[in-house]
């Protein structure tokens, strides 16, 4: 027993799923364009951060800034995530989303350690001055133009899947 197809009638109901299915992806793309909050806010902590170890702190205070800059950094990854508007919970993490975030660990932590080296014969305070800026703009000029490329290919990688999909 076959049922006749109204060939309007399915590409209605096609659209009526790609639909949603778009503004989830045009949610990603907007808010790694325009969600510049999250990254100045991890700068910044991160700058706090390296000048505070300029300090000179006992062990127990290095401990101590790590805590609360640990911490600070899981406050802010959850209010930027309650902030977000489209809950994502069939998006998968692209190999550009897992390669930007690898490269930017590398790139960030590279800045660090290399500006150290070369602040190290600078008076503690003033050199983690230094090395805290240097590793904060660094960071800020790497987020922001990744987080979009690694955004637009949510959109693609989906395309990709469900065209292969299909073909079975």
């Amino acid at each position: 027993m076959s049922t006749p197809v109204d060939a309007e009638q399915a590409w209605r109901d096609l659209q009526r799923i790609r639909v949603p299915q778009e503004r989830v992806y045009d949610e990603v793309e907007r808010s790694a364009a325009a969600g510049a909050g999250s990254p100045w806010g991890t700068a910044v902590l991160m700058w706090l951060f390296l000048a505070g170890l300029g300090l000179e702190l006992p062990g127990w205070g290095v401990g101590l800034v790590m805590a609360a800059y640990v911490g600070l950094l899981g406050a802010l990854a959850v209010r930027h995530q309650r902030r977000s508007l489209v809950r994502l919970h069939h998006t998968r993490c692209t190999s550009r989303m897992f390669a930007t975030l690898v490269a930017g660990a590398v790139v960030t932590g590279a800045t660090v350690l290399v500006s150290g080296r070369l602040v190290d014969s600078l008076e503690p305070l003033t050199g983690s001055l230094i090395q805290a800026t240097v590793s904060a703009a660094v960071f800020v000029l790497f987020v922001g133009p990744t987080s979009r490329w690694a955004a637009r290919s949510a959109r693609g990688h989906e395309a990709r899947t469900t065209g292969a999909g299909a073909g079975r």
